[in-house]
């Protein structure tokens, strides 16, 4: 007697997340419900949507995305409220457990948004879950505390050096940082102090303009 073939796993193209009008497909961001409904929903991109072919249920291949303090090294001061970590980790998840669709930028493109809704969030890092490896393992510092861009935090940047500070690195609070028109760091003050003087000055240093700062907005 001939043994039954086990039934195929069809692929589907979309899904649609349980009481909602929202369709997801592979590539998509999704929140999928924690165990614990203390927690926030983890976020997972999806791989594939399949079916099972011998108890009809719809699957989905994820790869995980994991928080700051999900990491073997936890939570950092420069890491962002909405920051999250492209792992290797990849799972499968009965696609009952979607809870919603969400929105994993670039952390370039995030800093260019006009407001940060609540299912916008930002990845600058691969992660390697079984090491807590990151990809890159070195990214750019600012200020004098040396760390990491924090979108969240207000920034104001040296019209000379062109370097980005804090204003508590600076020993000021933001108002009175909002209250200066021309912000130069305390290095470049130096310098300058110790230049010779010459008689004609670049034009373009002449013009008037606010500090810029960096700041994430709400």
């Amino acid at each position: 007697m001939a043994k039954s073939k086990a039934a195929a796993k069809k692929v589907l193209q979309s899904y649609s997340i349980k009481g909602t009008n929202k369709v997801v497909k592979a590539g998509d961001c999704v929140l999928m419900r924690a165990q614990d409904p203390e927690k926030p929903p983890y976020v997972a991109r999806i791989e594939s949507i399949e079916i099972d072919g011998k108890k009809k249920n719809v699957i989905v291949n994820v790869r995980w995305y994991y928080r700051p303090e999900e990491s073997i090294g936890g939570r950092r001061q420069f890491h962002g409220v909405k920051e999250l970590f492209l792992s290797d980790h990849y799972d499968i998840q009965s696609a009952d457990t979607i809870e919603g669709k969400c929105t994993v930028h670039s952390f370039k493109n995030y800093t260019k948004l006009e407001s940060v809704g609540s299912e916008d969030y930002f990845c600058r890092f691969e992660y390697k879950a079984a090491t807590g490896g990151f990809t890159p393992d070195r990214v750019a510092v600012y200020c004098k505390c040396e760390m990491p861009y924090n979108p969240d935090d207000l920034m104001v940047q040296c019209e000379t050096c062109k370097d980005w500070f804090h204003p508590a690195c600076l020993n000021m609070t933001t108002n009175q940082l909002k209250t200066i028109e021309h912000f130069i760091c305390t290095d470049c003050l130096d310098d300058s102090k110790r230049k010779p003087r010459n008689g004609a000055k670049d034009s373009s240093s002449l013009e008037t303009k606010q500090p810029e700062t960096k700041r994430r907005r709400r």
